[in-house]
């Protein structure tokens, strides 16, 4: 992305909500122009301008102008000097004629002068006339700006009526408009952090939006990584030009209230009566009458706030060293003098103290942390926990602040601060209070093996003697070996749970042994079973949550609900679960959780076969994952790798498997291996992919994770053709183990694959359509394509085809919905059909440029077999050529 080009991609947002590109509403015969409305400061001139030196390099005539009160008194004074010389307008209808003939160009590819005119409500009603004329003979093309309010001015009302005009708001962007113009500007995905960040820090503001993307992108800070846009620091460095704005903006503000807005850059929000001891209430009224403060209804009271994200930057970075001290000390007085009654006081009082001064009252700043770290203020806590003295590091402090930095993601300084308070631990009570979090900062921050995770729970069991200290490690255990992949040792462990944590002896410890449950649960494939321990653990965390906590439920609750109604066969319910769930999620929640949410979102996304979402989610959990979480990133590069390569974009699902080759060996999960068997579908080589599928399938089945097996072998059924000789043996295989899972997991989803698995095996078009319908219906929307793809062409071999038609068309229409996914069983084509499965696979391979004897290498067969079934290839699609091949096979 080019930092100049910007805002020339820079989409307008109509008064509808709809989006289009100045290109294409300049190239639209019925437009005559557009009004860009919004508030001063908001980017409407900067927006206009850019429109129009667009306009120039696409070949057209352009003008500006600037209508002003005082041009107004003088008929044409605003656009006097974009009319052509020696044009009399004493005749109003000759002039017209004249002016039109002379603008219009003869015989030119653009015909039409593009003309700006800043503050189009201030034009005089001659100007307005003479260029709506203008507009309507399609001889010139109007880009105005207009003050918000003023859209009743005569000159507005002039120009702008009609469906020619376009109307466009810049008075703000939803979230919605942020993320669509983000992903033009930057031409990729943006990821949701980043777009919470440039949301809050822009207000939607466009100008500033685009001041913020360049000097973000020119800086460094927003950068790709060749799938996503993300942030790589905290702050957003903005552009000078910002700066001045922002600067230019504040300066308006009255002397007496510049006190106001430099308490508020510090301090915000605070309570309309506490501002009113700093300024007179009608201070706090032009303010507020000027755009720079906001009052808001928060619950009882009324708070105040900067109008704008961005002017508290502004003013803290003008503000003197001194001036902050003292203001920050004044706060601290009168928060003491009112009683600091109010929860958050001792956070406040605590933070503007360590600011003014360096230091607080160590007690004090434990309180003050603990409430930081529980509204999930984590940069706050950690300020607060590091700033209290080294005497007065107990335990406690030591296991908050290693909490604080799991939660935040910095784990190797966690695991460094958590080994400290295991040592400091005195108790048994200690002892088990610091070994969830230490493992779970090992397993999924580090990548520790799962041997050395072990190790560290043994020398706890050295320490722990009562039998609930000893239930408790066991908990630790079953969470532990879930995390590795030992499925069954977790499921053991946690077999005699009680179902309800009311009369558990420790809350924490059945929740998240609930937690594990349910998530073994899950990937053994019971997915109803797993949804009634998650429901159990969200309805016992919400009775025993506090009343103000920051959310309903922890993120790892919505993560866990997710994947169990996705093994449910519920896939449009776990996706909608989950998109609001992480919709919900701030940055400022456990990063840990907020990768598991995403990248169940991501595994849902590709159940239901929508490559492009899941690639999305996957793209955003290996990024976050870089360069400390290796497990987390190697399932995460493998779905990317398996999503590319469905949609038929080799290099990047290449690019991604190479990473993953590199990562340390921390951990690995069969279903991995579904990017490296999709990359070779889609290369053509479907003999590898099936072998790297049969091979996981064996591999999960040994491990017990049922889930995965079952992904595995419906692939596996998905890549051969329903019947072949060779290949019926290895579906009908598949087709039995489906079945046998089908019998001991509940659930439509698993009864569903089963069912396709042995239709495909048998050659039953009429059992693939069932399957398709029941697919369909839990939102697997691929497997329901290929389902109806194939019975359409055992239909069309069959001889009817009629009925073979309506399977297509359905096939058609589920396609649709998949973003573009291709895979072999959605190549209906009735010459197609005729190949044999060998024939089919060397025919996709030459198709994509290998040679003959590339081919026999790779199939282990002689050059001779190659060329011969090339031939029947050739001869049944009635074709000569490699090229024609290519044109008939590839999608």
């Amino acid at each position: 992305m080019k930092r100049d080009g910007v805002l020339r991609r820079w989409p307008l947002v109509g008064r509808e909500g709809e989006l289009k590109d100045f290109d294409e509403v300049l190239s639209e015969t019925r437009s005559a122009g557009f009004l860009v409305f919004g508030p001063a400061g908001v980017g409407k001139s900067r927006l206009a301008e850019e429109c129009l030196d667009r306009a120039a390099v696409l070949g057209h005539r352009v003008g500006r102008a600037v209508a002003t009160a005082a041009a107004a008194s003088v008929p044409l004074g605003a656009i006097a000097h974009l009319l052509p010389d020696g044009v009399d307008l004493s005749d109003p209808v000759s002039g017209f004629a004249h002016v039109a003939r002379l603008l219009s160009q003869p015989g030119t590819a653009r015909p039409r002068t593009v003309i700006l005119v800043d503050d189009v409500h201030l034009l005089d009603a001659t100007s307005a006339m003479l260029l709506r004329q203008l507009m309507d003979a399609g001889v010139v093309f109007l880009v105005g700006t207009v003050r918000s309010g003023e859209g009743q001015a005569l000159a507005v009302a002039a120009l702008g009526h009609g469906d020619a005009v376009r109307q466009v708001d810049l008075a703000g962007f939803t979230r919605e408009q942020v993320v669509t113009v983000l992903e033009r500007v930057l031409e990729g995905p943006v990821g949701r952090s980043a777009v919470n960040h440039l949301l809050t820090s822009s207000g939607g503001n466009p100008l500033y939006l685009r001041e913020l993307v360049v000097g973000a992108v020119a800086a460094g800070v927003l950068t790709c990584d060749g799938e996503i846009w993300a942030m790589t620091a905290d702050r957003l460095p903005g552009t000078r030009r910002l700066t001045d704005l922002i600067g230019s903006r504040l300066s308006v503000a009255p002397p007496a209230g510049r006190q106001v807005l430099n308490v508020l850059s510090l301090c915000e929000p605070l309570s309309l009566g506490h501002l009113e001891k700093e300024a007179e209430p009608h201070v706090l009224g032009a303010l507020e009458q000027l755009g720079l403060i906001v009052v808001v209804q928060e619950e009882r009271r009324s708070a105040v706030r900067l109008a704008h994200p961005l002017y508290g930057e502004v003013l803290r970075a003008d503000m003197t060293a001194q001036c902050r001290r003292d203001t920050l000390l004044r706060q601290v007085h009168l928060l003491k003098q009112s009683g600091a009654r109010r929860r958050e006081d001792a956070v406040h009082l605590a933070t503007y103290k360590l600011a003014a001064t360096g230091t607080a009252n160590p007690a004090l700043l434990v309180r003050a942390a603990v409430l930081a770290a529980h509204a999930r203020e984590y940069p706050r806590a950690l300020g607060l926990l590091r700033a209290i003295p080294q005497q007065h590091q107990s335990f406690q402090v030591q296991l908050l602040l290693g909490k604080t930095l799991y939660e935040a993601g910095d784990y190797q300084q966690a695991d460094h601060v958590l080994s400290q308070a295991d040592a400091m631990a005195s108790t048994e009570e200690e002892v088990l209070s610091a070994l969830p979090v230490r493992t779970q900062n090992l397993l999924w921050g580090l990548g520790t093996p799962y041997a050395e995770v072990l190790d560290v729970i043994g020398a706890a069991r050295d320490r722990v003697t009562s039998p609930l200290g000893r239930r408790a490690l066991l908990l630790n255990e079953a969470a532990t070996a879930l995390t590795v992949g030992n499925v069954r040792r977790s499921l053991a462990l946690t077999a005699d749970l009680e179902p309800e944590g009311t009369h558990a002896p420790d809350a924490q410890a059945w929740l998240w042994a609930a937690l594990t449950r349910s998530t073994a649960l899950s990937v053994t494939g019971r997915g109803e079973e797993a949804e009634g321990w998650i429901r159990r653990a969200m309805a016992f965390s919400s009775a025993a949550g506090e009343p103000d906590s920051p959310a309903t439920h922890e993120v790892s609750h919505w993560a866990v609900l997710v994947l169990a109604l996705a093994e449910s066969g519920r896939l449009a319910e776990a996706q909608e679960v989950g998109a609001r769930a992480f919709g919900d999620v701030t940055d400022a929640s456990a990063s840990a959780d907020r990768r598991l949410l995403a990248f169940y979102l991501a595994r849902g996304a590709w159940y239901a076969g929508h490559p492009a979402r899941a690639r999305r989610w996957f793209a955003e959990v290996a990024r976050a994952s870089r360069p400390h979480t290796p497990v987390v990133l190697s399932m995460a590069l493998a779905g990317v790798a398996a999503a590319a390569a469905l949609q038929g974009d080799c290099d990047a699902a290449e690019t991604a498997l190479a990473e993953r080759d590199r990562l340390p060996a921390a951990g690995y999960f069969p279903e991995e291996r579904l990017g490296e068997a999709w990359l070779y579908v889609a290369r053509g080589e479907l003999t590898r992919a099936r072998a790297v599928l049969t091979a996981a399938a064996g591999e999960a089945y040994e491990r017990g994770e049922t889930a995965s097996e079952a992904i595995l072998l419906t692939d596996l059924v998905r890549l051969g053709k329903p019947g072949e000789a060779g290949e019926a043996g290895v579906a009908r295989a598949a087709a039995k183990r489906l079945t046998e899972i089908a019998r001991e997991c509940t659930g439509p989803f698993h009864r569903s694959r089963a069912d396709l698995a042995v239709a495909w095996s048998t050659r039953d078009p009429e059992g693939l359509l069932a399957a398709s319908d029941a697919l369909e219906a839990m939102g697997a929307d691929l497997l329901a394509a290929e389902a109806a793809s194939t019975a359409a062409s055992l239909l069309r071999a069959a001889g009817q085809t009629r009925r073979a038609s309506a399977a297509a068309v359905r096939a058609e229409d589920l396609a649709d919905r998949c973003e573009g996914a291709r895979t072999p069983a959605l190549v209906v084509c009735e010459a197609v059909v005729q190949l044999t499965g060998r024939e089919r696979e060397i025919g996709l391979l030459a198709s994509r440029g290998m040679l003959s004897k590339d081919i026999a290498a790779a199939l282990t067969i002689s050059v001779r077999t190659v060329d011969n079934h090339l031939q029947r290839v050739y001869n049944k699609l009635g074709i000569t050529t490699r090229g024609e091949l290519a044109d008939r096979l590839l999608p």
